[in-house]
């Protein structure tokens, strides 16, 4: 089933009438403000893995005490 432009148009005056302008728009403010966080977080986790893999490779294996 497909949804045309008139039952978008029907489903959006239904929920407006249902839940009032000032409640939809806090919320799709939050759903905003959900957005950015997440495109931030993707952002920051994406420079972090770069800034990473950039690093160069350290031997970290622990030295023997018979060779030192």
């Amino acid at each position: 089933m497909q949804v045309g432009p008139w039952q978008i148009l029907i489903i959006a005056i239904v929920v407006l009438v249902l839940f009032g302008r000032g409640k939809i728009s806090n919320l799709m403010g939050e759903v905003g403000k959900g957005i950015t966080a997440f495109k931030k977080g993707v952002t920051d986790g994406t420079q972090e893995i770069e800034k990473a893999a950039s690093d160069p490779v350290r031997d970290v294996t622990p030295a023997d005490k018979d060779k030192v």
